[in-house]
């Protein structure tokens, strides 16, 4: 069982650093801007939830800044040692981490993708709150969850600030850029069902869904596979490496 004072010595951390807001607020405008333009621009026949969400690629690059600087931060400062004093106990030091994480990631998240249907609402005729949509606006706000998760677990393992931002970072867009690199097709399938960026946003289609490499649930649970394996990699250096 997590304990109050974990939670409440990460809530006291996070809410106490003004970069955290801006982060926030960030992720809000990009997400909703991003999804502006594709809205406008996006072609005939195509996908007007995916469209309207797109700005979710964009802005899940300050969620993952705002969930590395969570660790990385006291570790640069040396605050880590006064941390583990607080709370003894790493894993649930952790685990605060993640809900707080969780918790903030969810909230914006939720208003970025508001913003982003109403935006698109106004602007595609093609669009009405159905339930492939609401899976869509649901799905997205997990994703960036998820991306939140996954990055808070590669920063305990990596530490680093910039050497964890760019390994997530990688992993999410170097990884779409590879895929399309592999001219066999079986592979080409395999390496798409398995990106977290590419399977997690997959909740997104709500066209020709059966036409995609991975099903919408489906590939949300590859990119929670991916946060779960970061976690569990993240914890075991924790316990095992002095800090």
């Amino acid at each position: 069982m997590i304990g109050v004072s974990a939670l409440h010595a990460e809530w006291t951390k996070v809410r106490t650093v003004p970069g955290t807001i801006w982060l926030l607020l960030g992720t809000v405008a990009l997400t909703v801007l991003l999804g502006a333009l594709a809205t406008n621009a996006m072609a005939p026949g195509g996908d007007p939830a995916e469209s309207a969400l797109t700005g979710v690629a964009l802005g899940q690059a300050i969620v993952v800044i705002l969930a590395v600087a969570m660790v990385s931060g006291e570790y640069a400062t040396g605050m880590i040692h006064t941390s583990l004093i607080a709370v003894p106990k790493r894993l649930d030091m952790l685990a605060a981490k993640g809900i707080v994480v969780s918790a903030l990631v969810l909230v914006a998240g939720t208003v970025a993708v508001l913003g982003s249907i109403v935006v698109g609402l106004l602007a595609l005729p093609d669009l009405t709150l159905t339930g492939p949509v609401l899976r869509a606006s649901v799905g997205s706000v997990l994703y960036l969850a998820l991306i939140g998760l996954l990055s808070l677990g590669l920063a305990v393992v990596v530490r680093d600030a910039a050497a964890a931002i760019g390994v997530v970072l990688g992993l999410l867009y170097l990884t779409p850029i590879v895929t399309t690199l592999v001219s066999d097709p079986d592979w080409h399938d395999r390496l798409r069902r398995l990106s977290p960026m590419t399977a997690g946003l997959a909740v997104q289609s709500t066209v020709d869904v059966v036409a995609q490499p991975v099903g919408p649930w489906e590939g949300l649970g590859v990119l929670a596979g991916w946060a779960a394996a970061a976690l569990l990699a993240g914890a075991a250096v924790l316990r095992l490496r002095d800090a």
